[in-house]
């Protein structure tokens, strides 16, 4: 009888046990929340397709220890990444640069064809900053699609497939020419390139939704991604690490940039629209800052710095974030998408991206940052 009630007693402390690391995950406490922007999704989490990650970031003497936390994270689940692509084609434009001698970012070029003159710099600022189009497109025809691809693959930055350039579709796999300036008055050509074309995606969730229109017309049955670009959770965090902790990675697998290209980068991730000309009016602080501040127009404050990329399209949403408050002793990394369209139809431009899936990215990112503030280091 004594041996019974023993074992009970062992059942009870290991239950117990087990409750408490379920309770002691921040991520699954946050997502339990009673917050209607973060309950609204979870009472419906399936029709969401969320994926998170999130990193603690702990610092003891010279080492950085990070502790990962997953929702539902599953490089076989497809979402489409959007302009989150165009953070891996930055870091990698400015890595190829340092191959080049006569290149720098300084460099003015524009592409064969294009009347557009700009930089290296001007176009990476773009991205960040309001995340345009134009401006990752003419650093795709400066590395080309199989070289992206490679690079990243070969650092291990796996999988991802970057097969299209944004804001337009092309099935073009040839890159353009760039007309590059050697100084005011010589200039000469960087050749394009073609690129493999590419294969269907064999993953999870590559077919969404019930129709889509194309051009004017309502087509019906499910709107194919598989030959779309493909970049999970996994990489864009990958990228970020790679970015923010290169010395956390070998000499192979970090990314090959000098450290004034890297503080210029990280420079150009956290400046806000403002901050380039930009009207703040059309282009708030929270425009292109999906976690804390997406939701409002309200100034984001000088301590915190938000190091991201985020990426809108198809109803899906992403954000992948360094989020740091100075002040506060506050860092932590955080990547999460949310898939929003109720109807099921795609382009129509019917996606609940105010009404649910800003707010929840919001929420999800200032409780986050709460919990870090209270966080004993």
């Amino acid at each position: 009888m004594r041996l019974f009630f023993f074992s009970l007693a062992i059942c009870s402390v290991l239950m117990a046990c087990s409750h408490a690391q379920v309770l002691e995950d921040p991520l699954q406490k946050v997502l339990s929340s009673e917050n209607p922007n973060i309950k609204q999704v979870m009472d419906s989490v399936d029709q969401f397709e969320v994926q998170i990650r999130y990193t603690q970031i702990n610092r003891k003497k010279d080492s950085i220890i990070f502790t990962d936390y997953d929702f539902q994270v599953d490089k076989h689940n497809y979402f489409y990444p959007a302009s989150t692509v165009k953070f891996p084609i930055a870091v990698l434009a400015l890595e190829k640069l340092n191959e080049i001698d006569t290149l720098n970012r300084n460099t003015r070029f524009y592409v064969e064809g294009d009347s557009i003159e700009t930089t290296f710099a001007k176009a990476i600022s773009e991205i960040f900053a309001v995340s345009d189009n134009h401006a990752n497109n003419r650093l795709v025809e400066f590395l080309g699609q199989d070289a992206i691809n490679n690079r990243l693959r070969d650092k291990g930055v796996d999988p991802v497939r970057i097969s299209h350039r944004l804001g337009y579709h092309s099935d073009d796999v040839t890159t353009k020419p760039l007309i590059i300036y050697l100084n005011d008055s010589t200039t000469a050509t960087l050749e394009g390139s073609t690129n493999t074309a590419p294969r269907p995606l064999q993953l999870n969730k590559t077919r969404k939704g019930t129709g889509f229109y194309e051009e004017d017309s309502l087509m019906k049955g499910p709107f194919d991604f598989s030959l779309k670009n493909y970049y999970p959770i996994d990489a864009q965090h990958g990228v970020l690490k790679r970015v923010v902790f290169p010395e956390k990675f070998s000499d192979k697998e970090k990314f090959q940039l000098t450290e004034p290209q890297r503080e210029y980068l990280l420079t150009a991730m956290h400046t806000l629209p403002k901050a380039l000309g930009y009207d703040p009016e059309e282009y708030y602080d929270g425009y292109c800052k999906f976690f804390l501040y997406g939701d409002t127009k309200e100034n984001i404050p000088g301590n915190i710095k938000i190091y991201n990329k985020v990426g809108f399209a198809y109803g899906t949403l992403t954000d992948c974030a360094y989020i740091t408050d100075a002040e506060n002793n506050v860092e932590f990394m955080l990547s999460a998408t949310i898939l929003v369209n109720k109807d099921g139809i795609f382009n129509d431009n019917q996606y609940e991206y105010d009404e649910i899936g800003i707010p929840f990215l919001a929420e999800l990112g200032r409780q986050l940052y709460d919990y870090e503030l209270k966080r004993a280091k």
